[in-house]
């Protein structure tokens, strides 16, 4: 089931690889570890298009789909796909390269979010134009 990175023309938002401290006994990633790295993530295109700071208000949708172990490279790439008066809604997909003898990439995880613009006193805020 081994797949490939996504190509060079989308380019990776983040990538880590998860450490002991993020596992359990089993050396399986905890999924709210994996949930955490796909916010950062999807909050790196949202706060460039909003200008400033977001907040995430929604979780759309979370699917996982392999997964992660401890020495996984994990390739997160995030893309905006609706933007509102005051929000931007992110899709993110995850890969892991397993850390074998012979790489091995699957996808392990895609969601959606939604974040808002907020001002200095977190209240939401209009996008800037494009």
């Amino acid at each position: 089931m081994s797949t490939t990175l996504p190509s060079s023309d989308h380019p990776v938002t983040l990538r880590v690889m998860p450490m002991p401290a993020d596992a359990n006994i089993h050396g399986d990633v905890f999924g709210g570890w994996i949930m955490s790295q796909v916010d950062i993530a999807g909050s790196i295109p949202a706060t460039r298009r909003a200008g400033g700071r977001v907040a995430t208000v929604a979780v759309n949708a979370f699917t996982f789909k392999q997964p992660v172990f401890v020495g996984d490279l994990l390739s997160f790439y995030a893309e905006i796909t609706h933007t509102g008066r005051t929000s931007v809604t992110v899709s993110v997909e995850v890969y892991a390269e397993r850390q074998r003898l012979e790489a091995e990439v699957v996808k392990v995880t895609e969601a959606t979010l939604t974040y808002v613009a907020t001002d200095e006193d977190r209240h939401s805020r209009p996008l800037p134009p494009i």
